[in-house]
């Protein structure tokens, strides 16, 4: 099975791991957050984040980080290196749940059901009446937890 490793500016990862064990409680073990904080250093977060990607003992790892070109994403790019490990930025809580609810499959469609989960997360919704949020017909997995 796979790992899902959260980076965010603090505190974002973590709260976005407490919302995934709050709809997959057995996800713990495969999820884990690290918190960018302010003025650290980034080779201390890369420090962090090895241990923490070493002691997840999985197959492969799928890092999510939050804002494409900020510490949190440079310091995956380098974590990844070498890993059987893939990077998607822009992270979501739809996209984190879609990649919790389908972890055992491969990194490859791991990655592309996180994109998806999170594009198809963003949406305008009507004030009132009828919210027209049907599902895609290609996706409708049980897991997806898409709201």
């Amino acid at each position: 099975m796979n790992g899902i490793l959260i980076m965010a500016h603090a505190p974002l990862a973590h709260a976005l791991r407490q919302c995934a064990l709050h709809v997959f409680p057995d996800c713990g073990p495969a999820v884990t957050a690290v918190d960018v904080q302010p003025n650290m250093p980034p080779e201390e977060t890369l420090a962090m984040a090895r241990i923490t990607a070493e002691q997840m003992n999985t197959r492969g790892l799928l890092v999510l980080t939050d804002v494409f070109g900020a510490t949190p994403c440079n310091v995956a790019q380098k974590l990844i290196d070498g890993l059987n490990a893939k990077l998607v930025t822009g992270a979501n809580l739809p996209m984190l749940l879609r990649t919790v609810g389908h972890r055992h499959e491969s990194l490859d469609a791991l990655v592309a059901r996180a994109v998806a989960g999170g594009a198809q997360g963003v949406m305008q919704v009507a004030p009132v009446g009828q919210q027209n949020q049907q599902r895609k017909r290609h996706d409708q997995s049980i897991n997806d937890h898409q709201q």
